[in-house]
């Protein structure tokens, strides 16, 4: 599976969420480890659902860059 992970540079950390996984999001020091730890929510997360007999959400964001 391949989920859009959006990442976002904050003030003094970085963060990490999966707009196909409402709630699996992360907060982390380095944009390094905020990719690691998204990776590990996303495998949790979807680890989770299976678990409980939840559907696991398809992967259906995309991106696109605007030039303004």
């Amino acid at each position: 599976m391949k989920y859009l992970v959006v990442i976002e540079k904050g003030t003094d950390s970085w963060g990490a969420y999966v707009p196909d996984l409402p709630g699996c999001a992360v907060v982390a020091e380095t944009r390094e480890e905020a990719v690691e730890l998204i990776r590990e929510a996303i495998e949790l997360h979807i680890a989770s659902l299976r678990e409980t007999g939840s559907p696991v959400p398809e992967a259906q964001s995309t991106t696109e860059y605007v030039q303004v």
